[in-house]
């Protein structure tokens, strides 16, 4: 996480890094989401991203069970606690898994855990005592600086967290997880169109204008796959 600091603060020191950790370290120190995480208590600008997504879709309700997937460092985490009232009297249940050691989140069980090992469903739907209510995939892998390799590794994540999900949600529960601008491939699309009343992307303004991240948001899980033509208002 970066060490913060306010609006238009410089740095003061980089002669040993290189020019992009210099850029890098500017951007995150003059980060108005950076900043305010800081000041929050969120351990991630991310955190904002998330809350955005429950404001506009409802994702979130007191006392639901949720799934956080690649959840290190854990700002998603936080925020489904905060929302769902995890940890207190009437609150929802939130389990953070990450394949990574993650510091434990006040309110949310934390396990390091591969969530594509085959007995992941069942141990989680155990962890929550019931099925999930939401899944959320924040999920990326590190950049290979080939747009077209990375594309196809973060929808593989993409194709994988649906699976998962698949597995974990109670019926109208709900999705969300990151694609790479272009959108969703063809088949990954259409199925989360079969298995959802609702699918649309979005793109928080939280999220860097220069990224190409996005976000699929599925809503209305049909745990019984009927035939009822989903709404659809996919960018």
């Amino acid at each position: 996480m970066t060490t913060g600091g306010g609006t238009g603060r410089r740095l003061t020191s980089g002669r040993k890094r290189t020019l992009s950790s210099r850029r890098w370290l500017e951007r995150q120190l003059t980060d108005p989401f950076v900043i305010a995480a800081k000041k929050q208590g969120f351990r991630s600008r991310a955190a904002f991203k998330l809350s955005e997504l429950d404001d506009r879709y409802r994702l979130l309700r007191r006392g639901g069970r949720i799934v956080d997937l690649g959840a290190a460092p854990g700002g998603w985490t936080q925020v489904a606690v905060q929302r769902t009232g995890a940890g207190q009297p009437g609150g929802g249940r939130v389990v953070a898994l990450d394949i990574n050691a993650m510091e434990p989140v006040e309110g949310a069980l934390v396990l390091e855990l591969d969530v594509f090992e085959a007995d992941s469903p069942a141990h989680i739907r155990a962890a929550l005592g019931g099925p999930a209510d939401a899944v959320l995939s924040d999920m990326a892998p590190p950049s290979s600086g080939h747009a077209g390799a990375d594309h196809l590794r973060i929808m593989g994540l993409a194709e994988a967290a649906l699976a998962f999900a698949v597995d974990v949600l109670a019926p109208g529960g709900a999705f969300v997880c990151k694609v790479w601008q272009g959108g969703t491939e063809t088949a990954l699309l259409a199925e989360m169109k079969r298995l959802f009343r609702s699918v649309r992307h979005a793109k928080p303004k939280a999220s860097r204008p220069e990224s190409a991240e996005l976000y699929v948001v599925a809503t209305g899980f049909r745990a019984a796959q009927s035939a009822d033509p989903p709404e659809d208002d996919a960018l």
